[in-house]
């Protein structure tokens, strides 16, 4: 009650004018959500980037656990520590597309601005009220949805789902192939939606497992029994996924964004050697991190392989739809 409370005072104080909100000098997309982690914010922002290909865009980011501060552009000497392990994913995966970090986003959209770019994608930026973006997209995850979540502590929920209606549409993130047209009239309906308020359905479409380090054997890849390695905030998709292909033999799982240590790789090699014909598979983000640790021995560095997301529309006329929405930019 006291959370909520503070939440509805702050929101009150910008709704009403009486705490300046800043807008940017260049269109800004949000992508956020009311939640603690878990629904897909890079996923999104990098299907953002595949459709704005013919626009000259930056991703701006905080650089969650980064070392460093203030603003600074990902580079190719930078690692996980010095950027954050999503903005380092993601200016690995678009090289030629500006990746930025700052905590004070108004600061990072001025220092953007001067780079010539046509629009700067904001992640994770839905409860940063200082800034007004251009387009505000909210994510909510299919399989645990904000109304029956709860507030922090005793939920995942960091903001009031009535925040909803304030974004200017909803993606209903890792939704089934299809989805029937009475359960999304269901799902406006649980929301509470505005008449105007667009909905869209995207769905998780993993790519082909690549090596974390470069002397990664494909070999293990070939094998029937894996071991997953994972530091994310909801791994069932993935071990849902795996257990298709794979019998999962050893699981280790870490906190969010964890940054991995030379006892952690030593917990690693141990659940390894139990299974010496298992491979090891781990998230995209993961990926990132595990590179930052020094003298990872070979025994696991050519068993390591990480499997790459891509968020995807259910239909290319859903797709279609939410880049016209995209055009009021």
């Amino acid at each position: 009650m006291l959370y909520g409370l503070v939440l509805r005072i702050r929101h009150l104080f910008y709704d009403r004018g009486w705490k300046k909100t800043f807008q940017p000098p260049v269109p800004t997309i949000c992508v956020g959500n009311l939640t603690v982690g878990g629904t897909g914010k890079t996923p999104h922002v990098e299907l953002l980037l595949r459709l704005l290909s013919f626009r000259s865009v930056a991703v701006l980011s905080r650089g969650y656990k980064r070392k460093t501060k203030g603003f600074r552009i990902v580079g190719e000497a930078d690692s996980a520590q010095t950027v954050g392990d999503e903005p380092l994913q993601i200016a690995r995966k678009f090289p030629s597309v500006t990746v930025a970090v700052d905590k004070d986003r108004i600061h990072g959209c001025q220092e953007l601005s001067d780079k010539q770019v046509d629009i700067v994608v904001l992640d994770d930026a839905f409860q940063y009220r200082k800034l007004a973006p251009s387009l505000t997209l909210l994510l909510v995850d299919y399989h645990r949805p904000v109304f029956k979540d709860r507030l922090l502590p005793w939920g995942r929920l960091r903001d009031l789902p009535s925040r909803i209606r304030k974004a200017d549409a909803v993606v209903v993130t890792k939704s089934p192939a299809e989805v029937p047209e009475d359960e999304r009239v269901w799902w406006r309906s649980k929301l509470h939606l505005r008449e105007e308020q667009p909905l869209y359905f995207t769905r998780i479409q993993y790519q082909k497992a690549l090596p974390v380090f470069p002397d990664g054997d494909s070999h293990y890849l070939y094998s029937q029994k894996v071991i997953l390695v994972s530091g994310i905030a909801n791994d069932t998709p993935l071990r849902q996924y795996l257990s298709d292909t794979y019998k999962i033999v050893g699981r280790l799982s870490f906190p969010d964004h964890h940054r991995y240590t030379k006892r952690d790789i030593r917990a690693i090699a141990a659940a390894a050697r139990n299974c010496p014909t298992a491979c090891l598979m781990t998230t995209e983000k993961d990926a990132q991190r595990l590179r930052d640790v020094p003298e990872v021995p070979p025994e696991l560095s050519q068993r390591l392989f990480y499997l790459p997301i891509e968020a995807v529309f259910l239909s290319p006329e859903e797709e279609a739809n939410f880049v016209q929405h995209l055009t009021r930019l």
